[in-house]
């Protein structure tokens, strides 16, 4: 199956998906994109900005997973409303640029994942654990049976642990507490993924009875 991954990080939710696909990912980050190739050799690794290379790119691909930039959603923005240094950002309206676009004009299968938002949803999600999704197929109840480990002391070198990473060796410019918050848990990627394959296979075989 040709998937994409759009604005890969380190690719925590790809980590459990195998060598079977052929996996293109977009990272703008070079330092990310670089890591995530030494991380994931057969993967194709693109240095491009995510939001453009799905326009240009969509009918490429099978499945499709994007986790578009979530600060400017997330209810951090109103729980530092308050202080003097608070700093205001408009909603990033790629996130709904990207689900409409695919609803309407993506024909293969595509999951958008991205915080639970500080406002209410302009398009309905469904929420599992933290995280809302955006998907054309249905979830399973639970994607994931590990706990977070966001927050508190430590938190980097917990998170480590918790995606069997070294985020220590990042060398770029963003935050590193900021780049291990951003990872998908593993196992939701890897139970979304067999999700699609399991629809996949359904669709093969009903496919081949017809034609029989």
């Amino acid at each position: 199956m040709k998937i994409l991954n759009l604005y890969a990080c380190l690719g925590g939710n790809r980590y459990k998906w195998g060598d079977d696909h052929d996996i293109t990912a977009v990272e703008l980050d070079p330092e990310l994109a670089r890591m995530y190739q030494e991380r994931f050799p057969n993967d194709t690794v693109i240095v491009k900005d995510a939001h453009q290379y799905l326009l240009d790119h969509y009918k490429e691909f099978d499945f499709i997973w994007s986790s578009p930039p979530c600060p400017t959603h997330s209810r951090i923005q109103t729980s530092l409303k308050d202080r003097d240094t608070f700093i205001p950002y408009y909603p990033d309206m790629k996130l709904y640029e990207e689900i409409l676009f695919l609803e309407q004009f993506f024909k293969g299968k595509y999951c958008i994942e991205n915080v639970i938002p500080y406002y209410k949803p302009l398009i309905t999600g469904i929420k599992r654990d933290r995280h809302l999704y955006w998907t054309n197929f249905n979830l399973p109840n639970q994607l994931s049976s590990r706990s977070g480990k966001i927050g508190g002391n430590d938190e980097v070198k917990r998170l480590c642990e918790f995606h069997d990473y070294d985020f220590y060796k990042y060398k770029g410019t963003q935050r590193i507490d900021k780049i291990a918050r951003n990872l998908v848990d593993y196992e939701a990627g890897k139970t979304i993924l067999d999700t699609v394959m399991g629809i996949k296979r359904k669709e093969d075989v009903l496919q081949t009875e017809l034609f029989q």
